[in-house]
């Protein structure tokens, strides 16, 4: 008698005769129906898994093909998050000269200057920027027409329980609060990063509403739009974490503010020419539910890690440059208010400054 690895050694049916009204063939057992069944719908789950996805991620190979329409380089209208050192005393005049030299015949615009994070009851503690107003003197000396915005953020429910509750009136008054408090310390404008939003949240929209009188200049950092009809639907179920937005969302967080800068990175793409191509399609789906007089902004991964959603190798900045202007290129070539954002500034390298320059601003 064959033992009971030998026994599931055997074929299930191809060569030995097994299947329906098949003979009994001696020392070797027959599998049950439910067996069989339960393999042909897991198949099947497979393929409905895999195959949307291989076709998108041709999809997106393709949409990195062709060349960026002549023009399609910097409005000088681009953005730079710089890190929290520049407010909280460790940067020096030294520091802001060699910026300024940096950021000398670029199309950087803005800064968003990381001042928070927001306390989870809305609140900010002004210890948190205590060198704010001799920051925001010093560009305005040296980098004249450059705009200092205070970049607050914090962590969201229901994704995270302990976080940041916007759906408590008091929470969202006390964000309104904050920013007032920033904008009376000599901020321009104040830029949220609140995260992870789940799409559709009209708590968040309240608050944009709320926000948009007490600020000259408002922006927001975006999650991606989905790549695929109401993926962040499926996401969510199957993560827990939406991570994308509708783009009927998009479109209405982007009609509430002055600017919105798209996290087009963490894409979990893993070659260039896919993250491209991603970078690609973003592009155009921001464009098409953004307002001509909100600045659309795309950002550039000028960091270089290596982690579940992030291979460095893939999303560089060559790359998402050159997706940025297909995208630009095939949806609105002539978009006056649009420009990238460079994420961010104490992760940057040589390269990526280079790449910036000679792709998009074209200097060089």
């Amino acid at each position: 008698m064959a033992t009971e690895s030998e026994s599931e050694g055997v074929g299930t049916g191809e060569g030995t005769g097994e299947g329906e009204g098949a003979p009994e063939v001696p020392g070797v057992r027959k599998r049950a129906p439910w067996v069989r069944w339960t393999r042909r719908v897991g198949l099947a789950a497979v393929l409905l898994l895999v195959l949307p996805l291989l076709t998108a991620e041709t999809a997106l190979r393709v949409n990195f093909t062709g060349d960026p329409r002549p023009g399609t380089h910097t409005r000088d209208k681009d953005v730079l998050w710089l890190g929290h050192a520049w407010v909280d005393g460790r940067k020096s005049d030294a520091d802001v000269t060699a910026l300024a030299a940096r950021l000398a015949d670029t199309g950087i615009r803005d800064l968003y200057v990381h001042a928070g994070p927001l306390e989870h009851n809305g609140t900010l503690p002004r210890t948190d920027y205590p060198k704010a107003r001799w920051l925001i003197t010093a560009v305005h000396r040296k980098l004249p027409g450059v705009r200092v915005q205070a970049w607050l953020g914090d962590e969201i429910a229901p994704e995270k329980p302990y976080a940041m509750h916007l759906e408590k009136a008091r929470t969202r008054a006390a964000v309104v609060a904050s920013t007032r408090q920033v904008i009376a310390a000599g901020f321009d404008g104040v830029h949220f990063d609140l995260e992870p939003l789940h799409s559709g949240d009209r708590n968040y929209l309240a608050l944009l509403d709320a926000l948009r009188p007490v600020t000259p200049l408002l922006s927001v950092a975006a999650h991606q739009i989905d790549p695929l009809p109401a993926f962040h639907s499926f996401w969510g179920t199957v993560t827990g974490h939406p991570k994308w937005w509708s783009q009927e969302y998009f479109g209405q967080v982007a009609r509430r503010v002055d600017q919105i800068a798209v996290m087009s990175y963490d894409t979990m793409q893993p070659l260039q020419s896919l993250y491209g191509g991603y970078v690609a399609q973003q592009t155009s789906l921001a464009l098409e539910v953004t307002p001509a007089d909100t600045d659309l902004l795309m950002g550039l991964p000028f960091y270089h890690e290596n982690r579940f959603g992030h291979w460095a190798h893939a999303e560089t900045v060559p790359a998402a440059v050159r997706g940025v202007r297909l995208g630009l290129s095939r949806t609105d070539a002539d978009r006056a208010n649009f420009g990238v954002a460079l994420y961010v500034d104490f992760a940057a390298t040589e390269d990526d400054w280079t790449s910036y320059r000679k792709d998009w601003v074209r200097t060089s």
